[in-house]
């Protein structure tokens, strides 16, 4: 089974993120952040992601803290279920839409951290929750799990129709690239035979 936890303690946070990639979409999160708890739930469902993460935070200050260590955390249990990402599709497109807004990700699971930004958010808020970081979140992500990032508006005005587009989007371009290709027959898929390992 392809599973992962992670529990990340700071001065600032603590965070504990459960995942399983071959899972049914079952998801437990509370984050203390309402809207990072929706978006995650995205990507549970549309990921086929099995998820727990429960975080405690200095959300009293703000909620940046919160949001960018469970990114973190995310990323870290990402990479870490993955191992040497053997066997795997590697690569994932999707492209989603959300009533107006229509969003596209393209990722790489490549161990090499890069994100490609192309979202216009026109709300600084939804609700509580600042719409910069949103930006935050995906960064960290990349940057601990070893993704190429690609995230693209095509359409959109509504801010929350565009964050939501863009977590389904992820989600479902993530379970296209950590998916198990039959014809790999278990090898790495890469030219080189070795793939970045992310943090590493």
């Amino acid at each position: 089974m392809r599973t992962a936890t992670i529990h990340r303690v700071t001065g600032e946070t603590d965070v504990r993120v459960s995942l399983g990639l071959d899972g049914s979409g079952s998801c437990q999160v509370s984050t203390g952040v309402p809207f990072l708890d929706h978006m995650l739930h995205q990507i549970s469902s549309h990921g086929l992601i099995d998820l727990e993460i429960t975080a405690r935070g200095d959300t009293h200050i703000d909620d940046h803290h919160s949001n960018e260590d469970v990114g973190i955390a995310f990323g870290q249990a990402l990479a870490q279920a993955l191992g040497d990402r053997r066997g795997i599709h590697r690569f994932g497109h999707f492209l989603a839409p959300l009533d107006e807004a229509l969003v596209q990700v393209a990722l790489d699971c490549s161990g090499r951290p890069h994100l490609s930004w192309g979202l216009t958010i026109p709300a600084q808020k939804i609700g509580s929750y600042d719409t910069e970081l949103v930006k935050e979140f995906y960064v960290a992500v990349a940057n601990n799990a070893g993704l190429t990032l690609h995230v693209r508006q095509l359409d959109g005005v509504n801010s929350h129709h565009i964050v939501e587009a863009s977590f389904k989007a992820f989600a479902r371009a993530l379970r296209q690239a950590v998916e198990i290709d039959p014809r790999r027959a278990g090898a790495i898929p890469s030219s080189k035979g070795v793939l970045e390992r992310a943090g590493g």
